[in-house]
């Protein structure tokens, strides 16, 4: 998940728990974001998250690893909160033939509905894709320079600590 827009960018489905898992979904991520070195990967304390293949894969790409504090699932509340959605929007409302099965459900839940039209209230009530455009749109803009206060003799009372 991108914390910044809540999007779900990488995510893998299988039976166990072992570092190929979650390595494969953030295989997906960055190659779906490119980030640049410097990025923040947070998880919780998962020891897949902290094998050796996975921090490795980490360092590779320059992410920094953060890691919730042992017994604080605050730190992750971000992922808790999605985890809780997806098991009421989702998993709950269906019942699934088989793994394939609920593996094609997941991806149509993500793609079509999570990241394209569920609303958020934290992103002003845009669904991800639509947050990410915003942004996107905003940071192309010439934003422009901050208003001054001017007024007789300013320059004179209010000397800039700055030397020109």
């Amino acid at each position: 998940m991108d914390a910044f827009s809540r999007k779900i960018i990488g995510w893998n489905l299988g039976r166990s728990l072992t570092t190929e898992l979650p390595l494969k979904a953030l295989r997906t991520a960055i190659e779906s974001r490119r980030p640049a070195p410097g990025l923040i990967h947070h998880s919780d304390r998962g020891v897949q998250y902290a094998s050796a293949a996975y921090v490795d894969t980490l360092v590779q790409y320059g992410v920094i690893a953060s890691m919730s504090r042992p017994g604080n699932p605050y730190d992750n509340a971000k992922c808790e909160r999605f985890m809780k959605t997806l098991k009421q929007e989702e998993i709950c409302c269906f019942e699934y033939r088989d793994i394939e099965h609920l593996r094609s459900n997941l991806s149509r839940f993500f793609d079509t509905y999570y990241n394209a039209k569920r609303l958020h209230s934290a992103l002003g009530y845009l669904s991800p894709d639509d947050f990410e455009a915003t942004a996107a749109l905003s940071a192309n803009r010439q934003i422009p320079a901050a208003p001054k206060m001017s007024f007789s003799r300013h320059e004179e009372i209010y000397q800039s600590d700055v030397r020109p």
